[in-house]
């Protein structure tokens, strides 16, 4: 890619990033994004011919993110109760960086076809990582989309209503303590 062209995916990204954490994915429109990375409409097609491909740019950083979080959790020299809540408190709240995207990667769980698809992976493999490293602490059976799902929904009650940010942490002790085996 030309350097005039990478830096103006790079500004569309960035636009999109700040005004989707602003105003929610619904919200935000094409045009908007244009406007605000200064380019024409043309352009910001060119290189996202959809606004999921758009959003799929926005939520990419993601992956290091996830990785990085689950292996800092799993780097702890704590009980196993202290791992898991890290690493559910450290999803939950990339879950919920950008408004919106909690409920929107979590209902695209499992569908393949989702635009999302690669980011659901992305954290149903970090989850399984869990599940590994804490194994002999879980109860059997736990799976890694079933994490995926239950820190999700608490997230995507905390992003879509009028609970405070703080209101999660309980929600995920609750959460960590039925992933616990007894």
């Amino acid at each position: 890619m030309r350097a005039d062209a990478q830096r103006n995916r790079d500004r569309i990204v960035e636009v999109a990033r700040a005004l989707v954490r602003a105003k929610g994915f619904d919200a935000v429109s094409m045009d908007e994004i244009a406007k605000g990375a200064e380019v024409g409409p043309g352009t910001l097609y060119r290189h996202f011919p959809t606004k999921e491909s758009l959003y799929d740019a926005v939520l990419e950083a993601w992956a290091g993110k996830v990785n990085a979080a689950v292996d800092s959790a799993l780097a702890l020299d704590a009980p196993a109760r202290e791992q898991l809540l890290t690493w559910l408190t450290d999803y939950a709240a990339m879950l919920t960086e950008h408004k919106g995207a909690a409920a929107r990667i979590t209902a695209a769980l499992g569908d393949p076809g989702s635009p999302f698809a690669a980011k659901c992976t992305t954290y149903i493999n970090a989850n399984q990582r869990l599940i590994d490293g804490l194994d002999s602490a879980l109860r059997p059976g736990v799976e890694a989309i079933q994490i995926s799902r239950l820190v999700g929904g608490v997230a995507a009650v905390v992003d879509n209503s009028e609970l405070p940010a703080d209101s999660m942490a309980p929600m995920l002790a609750i959460v960590a303590d039925g992933l616990l085996a007894p």
